[in-house]
């Protein structure tokens, strides 16, 4: 289940609620905003396939629970982001552009590895982005349907955000296999991750 199709019964995107650390939840105003009951909207959700819980919440609001946050690779489709003009110096942690620009070319170079080391480009199984670490980007990602259509969609503190979370998962989630190791399926998964953060962080692919 995807954003996407969450949209296409609600009328809008909806918006990642919570950590994603333990269930991977969206909500919604859109009964609200659409004058409709909101036990009506939560019933039509909790037939959808992929959704494993969806409730009115008393504040007129809908959640909505996901069985697979990974799946939202699947229909993501980001925006063009300009570079927000962050100087280049100084390259440390506490320049944000400098995060985001190094989260870019992680992500390119996680690409790179990935052909040399033969972990294989098709086979995507979104189920398998389980580490809490690749939970935090999904989480993250998520948030691009709403972003893209609100009037004050607040990119640049968006663009760190996601790096950070891709940095964390770089390091302790990795994306291709280490030493001697065959690559498995999460490979693949981790790699098609990284290929959604390098298609929205803006920089070079070589740091």
């Amino acid at each position: 289940m995807t954003p996407a199709r969450l949209a296409a019964v609600l009328g809008e995107p909806p918006v990642p609620d919570g950590t994603w650390a333990g269930e991977a939840a969206y909500v919604s105003p859109a009964a609200l905003r659409r004058g409709v009951p909101a036990a009506d909207l939560a019933g039509r959700l909790r037939g959808l396939a992929g959704v494993t819980r969806a409730e009115a919440l008393p504040n007129g609001f809908v959640r909505v629970v996901v069985e697979v946050p990974g799946a939202l690779l699947d229909d993501l489709d980001p925006p063009a982001l300009a570079d927000p003009g962050w100087p280049d110096l100084p390259r440390t942690w506490e320049n944000p552009g400098f995060v985001v620009r190094y989260g870019h070319a992680r992500a390119v170079a996680v690409r790179r590895w990935a052909r040399e080391l033969g972990v294989p480009a098709s086979g995507f199984r979104p189920e398998l982005l389980t580490s809490p670490y690749d939970r935090a980007v999904l989480r993250v990602l998520a948030e691009l349907p709403g972003r893209a259509a609100s009037r004050d969609p607040g990119w640049e503190a968006w663009l760190v955000r996601l790096a950070l979370a891709y940095h964390d998962a770089h390091e302790h989630a990795p994306a291709v296999p280490m030493g001697d190791a065959s690559p498995e399926p999460v490979h693949t998964a981790r790699v098609r991750l990284a290929g959604a953060v390098e298609s929205v962080l803006t920089g070079p692919d070589r740091i």
